[in-house]
């Protein structure tokens, strides 16, 4: 039976469960990453597991997010990382050295291999061939520890690429284009497999960027095949040895296709505040713009960055401009300092930032009030570049660096200069900033240091037979990690003190929420479609269950963040009826009677409305594993049942 690659790589990694979709199906991991934001809470819950030594082929600890430091609390989160690094078998990727997504994909990414990251941009990797996966930081210990990792087997859509990209148009403006036709949500529960002519004519840089931001559809991963144009990419990295053909069967079927001519995309911009809220650069012609940042795990390869050059060089930006560049990695900065291009951005006035996640993740570079900012990132979500009135454009580099310089959005196509810009015939790697794995003998003598505002991570407590609370927040749709747990340079650095990072729990939809729950003690969420859409970040769901929070009662939920909350114990119910939610109001008491037999032997869920008599009726679709967690107050809760059992 013919088949199509995701099929072919979850195949050779399945542990169990049937491959066939919608059932719950176990991979085996072959390499795991983290990130300083997401990290520290996901070695103490390795920790507490009390394994000796990471399981895995490779694992990797990289430090991009928190690199502001204006107090210790950073720098001591780092330090326990790499004491992690160094005690339990992983390699070490110090601050300064670029951003997990670029320095995994010219290090350690391997075509066929599995990668389970932290970070919901982990499915970058599908640029060079890998089935990777964005996951909670319980998720990624547990495969650290050499457990399997755990998914409803996807839906396949087959993205058929044709033709070659025109004259000013980037591989940004691709998956704009997809997010243009599919929406936020409309990638949830599938896996977008990118064949045809017109993948031969991209490199995996920008094969990497569609993946990249192909979480924003709400995607499980995206993948493209491994191809000469792989070989050749890992050839220069010095790593041929990794390359390994793959690709789908000629006549591999799909449960949905989407054709895209390559040669009638144009520049595209997703305007505020959500990625799939898309359009034409040239019909926001004109727009004034503040600030231009390039960078980011999405657009910060060695081609962004000399692309961009090419168009600033000999030129000014316009003096009412912030232009800031933030490249991937040492590799690409050093690269781009050799080939003339780094002189010719500083040249036209840009700001250099360091290899880092930086504004991305609003750590820095806010915009000024009701500021118009360009940014060549994945996310303009409400708020998160640190002005609330701010209105943050997604766009390509050639886009933000050709608006730089005339001050207003422009189309790139309209400016001379935007160059071919060739591979290096070798990166020319150095990592002498990443440390390797110490052996075991020696890895064992290490000891793990914990600085003070590293604290213990909540653990959730048994579902009872029934839940009494109240109703003690109500949103919308679209709400998103950001909107749950906050980024920002002022909270990042609490990411190791959910106590503290509590407090900050939900203050962007209603800022008593964190008083309320301290006062309630106890409390259900309802909310709309495409709940907890966004970031693998684990604390939108620690935080809740920190502050109490019983049941998110929903329309739908984002992948990630309803594994995040089953890890945790918390309840995620589905609205049988969507307008069932409109039965509860703020302040209403509710009842989950009978809610543990019900969810253990997988019945629906009714919610009773005390102040108004009225009723809403639950789906909660779990496979037994995610009910021992709900049923066990978690996955943590579980583990250690295991092992004493």
């Amino acid at each position: 039976m013919a088949k199509n690659l995701v099929q072919k790589l979850i195949e050779s990694h399945l542990i169990s469960g049937e491959p066939v979709k919608g059932n719950a199906i176990g991979l085996r991991i072959d390499q795991t990453l983290t990130q300083d934001a997401t990290g520290t809470m996901a070695y103490l819950q390795f920790e507490a597991m009390g394994i000796d030594r990471v399981k895995t082929e490779l694992s990797a600890a990289y430090i991009d997010h928190n690199t502001l430091q204006t107090g210790f609390e950073n720098a001591d989160d780092h330090k326990y990382i790499q004491s992690c690094a160094a005690r339990y078998g992983l390699w070490f990727s110090r601050p300064g050295n670029g951003i997990c997504h670029q320095v995994h994909l010219e290090r350690f990414g391997k075509p066929g291999k599995t990668l389970v990251g932290s970070d919901s941009h982990t499915p970058t990797g599908g640029g060079i061939g890998m089935l990777s996966f964005g996951a909670g930081g319980l998720d990624v210990a547990c495969a650290m520890a050499g457990m399997p990792y755990h998914i409803t087997m996807p839906a396949v859509v087959g993205v058929e690429l044709k033709g070659r990209l025109s004259y000013g148009v980037s591989a940004k403006d691709v998956i704009l284009e997809l997010l243009r036709r599919v929406s936020v949500k409309g990638g949830v529960g599938k896996v977008f497999e990118y064949r045809g002519e017109g993948v031969k004519t991209l490199s995996v840089p920008e094969r990497a960027t569609i993946t990249n931001m192909g979480t924003e559809l709400g995607a499980t991963s995206s993948v493209f095949p491994s191809d000469d144009i792989t070989r050749d990419f890992l050839r220069r990295e010095g790593r041929e040895g990794d390359y390994v053909p793959l690709c789908a069967d000629t006549d591999a079927e799909y449960d949905e296709y989407i054709t895209i001519d390559l040669s009638a995309v144009v520049p595209l911009a997703a305007c505020p505040h959500s990625p799939d809220n898309v359009v034409p650069v040239s019909e926001l012609a004109g727009v004034k713009v503040d600030q231009c940042c390039i960078g980011s795990c999405t657009n910060s390869s060695y081609n962004d960055l000399m692309k961009a050059a090419a168009i600033l060089k000999g030129k000014t930006v316009s003096a009412s401009v912030s232009l800031t560049v933030s490249p991937g990695s040492k590799q690409v900065l050093s690269l781009v300092a050799k080939n003339g291009g780094l002189a010719d951005i500083i040249g036209a006035g840009a700001r250099v930032l360091e290899c880092a996640c930086g504004p991305c993740i609003g750590m820095g570079q806010s915009p000024c009030s009701g500021g118009v900012s360009l940014r060549t990132f994945n996310r303009n979500f409400f708020g998160r570049s640190g002005t609330r009135d701010a209105g943050v454009y997604l766009v390509s580099p050639e886009t933000a660096a050709a608006s730089a310089l005339t001050g207003y959005i422009t189309d790139p196509r309209t400016v001379k200069g935007i160059e071919n810009i060739p591979l290096p015939e070798s990166f020319e790697p150095d990592d002498n900033m990443i440390i390797p794995p110490f052996a075991p003998g020696d890895a064992e003598k290490q000891t793990v240091a914990k600085g003070p505002n590293i604290k213990p991570f909540p653990v959730g407590k048994k579902l009872e037979d029934t839940v009494q609370s109240e109703v003690t927040l109500c949103v919308g749709d679209n709400i998103t990690t950001d909107h749950i747990m906050p980024a920002g340079a002022k909270i990042l650095p609490y990411r190791s003190n959910v106590p503290y990072l509590s407090t900050f729990c939900f203050t962007v939809c209603d800022p008593e929420f964190p008083k309320r729950m301290a006062e309630k003690g106890t409390g259900v969420i309802i909310g709309g479609s495409n709940y907890g859409q966004g970031s693998s970040r684990e604390h939108a769901a620690l935080a809740p269950l920190y502050l109490g929070v019983r049941a998110v009662a929903a329309v739908s939920f984002a992948r990630i963040h309803r594994a995040n909350l089953i890890n945790n114990g918390i309840l995620p119910l589905m609205f049988k009826n969507e307008s069932d939610k409109e039965k509860f109001s703020l302040g209403d008491g509710v009842e989950l009677p009978g809610v543990r037999s019900r969810i253990a032997e997988g019945k629906e869920i009714v919610i009773k409305n005390m102040s108004t008599g009225e009723s809403a009726v639950c789906e909660c679709p779990l496979s037994e594993r995610e009910k021992q967690c709900l049923l066990a107050g978690g996955l943590i809760n579980v583990i250690k049942g295991e092992k004493n059992g």
